[in-house]
Formats: C-alpha cells, sequence, structure tokens
C-alpha cells in the first residue's frame, strides 16, 4: 500500500504523529485499522487515538450542557480536553518502557449513549501515532461566512452556534500543531455522511443491538453540520498545502477514487 510506504518513509527514525481528517462514515476508523496492521508487517509499533478518546468526562459535559443547552451531544469544539490530548501526544514522542505513557479512552455506550472514559491504555512504545477525527486540523474561518450560510444554518441561533463553535476551535489550533502530517478523507459530496450514517445504523439494528431512528440521525448529523459546516471548513482546509499532505477522495461507495498530495497532484 502506497500509503504506508509513504508513512515509513515520513517516520525518519523518530515518533511520527499523522492526522487522519474525515467525517460520520467516511472509513476514517477503518484506514486506521488496515494502516496498523500493514505498519505492523513492516515492524512498526502503532498507537491509534481517536479525538473521541478526549471527551471530558461525563460529568463535566454535563456542567457545560447546564452552562449552555446547546451543546446537548458530545463532538463539537468545546467538548473534548484539549490540555489532556497536548500532554499525550507530548509523551508519546518520548514513549519508551521507561517511559510509558497513559493513552486515554472513551466507552460511548456508557451513560445510556452519552459515553464517559474509561481505564487508560498503557503503552511503551509508538513509531506512529494514528490520530483520527471528524474536525482533526480544521481552521477557523472569517465569521463573515456565516452571514450567508448553508442549510442546515439557517436562523439566527443557528448562525450563532456556528460563530461560536468557529471561535472555540481556536482552542484546538495547539493540538493540530502537533500533527506532522495530515491525511483527508473527502467525500465527493458530503451529504453522503449522512446515508452512510443511516446505513450503518440499519445494520447496527440487523444485528439486534439499539440504533436510531432516520429521523433521529437526520438531527444527530445536521446538529454537526450546524456546528462546523464541511461546506464552510473543508474547502479552506484543503486549499492550504502547508496544512494537508494527502488527499484521498471518495465515491459515494465510499471507495477512493484517487490520491494525492495537494502540493505533488501527480504523485498518487
Amino acid at each position: 500500500m502506497p500509503l504506508a510506504q509513504q508513512i515509513a518513509e515520513w517516520r525518519q527514525q523518530k515518533t511520527l504523529i499523522l492526522g487522519i481528517l474525515g467525517g460520520q462514515g467516511t472509513g476514517k476508523t477503518t484506514l486506521a485499522a488496515i494502516l496498523t496492521e500493514i505498519l505492523a508487517e513492516m515492524e512498526l509499533q502503532v498507537c491509534r487515538l481517536s479525538i473521541d478518546d478526549l471527551y471530558k468526562t461525563y460529568a463535566d459535559r454535563l456542567q457545560l450542557q447546564q452552562f449552555d443547552p446547546r451543546y446537548r451531544w458530545r463532538g463539537p469544539p468545546g467538548t473534548h480536553d484539549v490540555s489532556l490530548g497536548l500532554s499525550v501526544l507530548k509523551q508519546l514522542r518520548q514513549v519508551s518502557p521507561q517511559h510509558p505513557v497513559a493513552v486515554p479512552r472513551f466507552d460511548k455506550s456508557l451513560h445510556q449513549g452519552a459515553g464517559d472514559r474509561i481505564v487508560p491504555e498503557r503503552l511503551t512504545a509508538a513509531d506512529v501515532v494514528l490520530f483520527e477525527g471528524w474536525f482533526l486540523g480544521v481552521r477557523p474561518i472569517d465569521p463573515a461566512l456565516f452571514d450567508h450560510a448553508p442549510s442546515p444554518i439557517i436562523s439566527e441561533s443557528d448562525r450563532t452556534f456556528a460563530r461560536d463553535t468557529n471561535d472555540r476551535l481556536q482552542d484546538y489550533l495547539p493540538l493540530w500543531d502537533e500533527l506532522d502530517r495530515l491525511i483527508v478523507l473527502n467525500p465527493v459530496d458530503y451529504r453522503l455522511t449522512l446515508q452512510w450514517r443511516k446505513e450503518a445504523e440499519q445494520m447496527m439494528k440487523a444485528t439486534g443491538k439499539p440504533g436510531m431512528s432516520d429521523t433521529e440521525i437526520e438531527e444527530f448529523v445536521q446538529y454537526f453540520w450546524r456546528s462546523l459546516h464541511p461546506e464552510l471548513f473543508i474547502p479552506p482546509l484543503l486549499s492550504q498545502p502547508e496544512w494537508v499532505d494527502w488527499i484521498i477522495e471518495l465515491d459515494e461507495n465510499r471507495l477512493p477514487t484517487s490520491i494525492y498530495c495537494p502540493y505533488n497532484p501527480g504523485l498518487d
């Protein structure tokens, strides 16, 4: 797999922190799992970390929700412990049997799906850190863009929420600065993530597990779009080659149609 070979080259005898950005259902977790297996065959130790692992505790998120009811779901900027993430990434660069790292882990099933932290995972080695998330590496944009934002940012309260989450992105920039490289999974149409989420829920319910209805899924996904709309935040990121190293374009079946470097489109 060329991508795994590229990651091995990027490493250069030091711990590599590789970000993977992708919306809901784009396959970022699957990609991380595949890369982990391939890199292991190349004798590289991999630590997988999700932005979800950095969620604030259930108790802290309850306090946030009481202070600001707009944060009724985990996910948007403001629901994570950024200082914890910074500390963990810095420690992973120095990890060794003599300096083990407690990597945070999060269980989404706790508290009726609200989720909470669980016992950290103890690591003693990491050649590559695969750090994935739905807005990993995303930067704040000009607040004026929210004056004529796309749906579902419709009402004035929607625009206020979008501006507030845009402001909160500033807190995440030190975390993004820890990324050595960034890969973006970019679907041909961001609205496909809604379809993919519905398919995932249907598969989960088919196995006997509880899942959301289509109406609940639409409300959930649109909540994320109101906080950081893909049409507003992804194009500016992709236009800056100093922020993005590889872009993987996805079709409606989540299959890659092209893989390229924004600063060298001929490399695939």
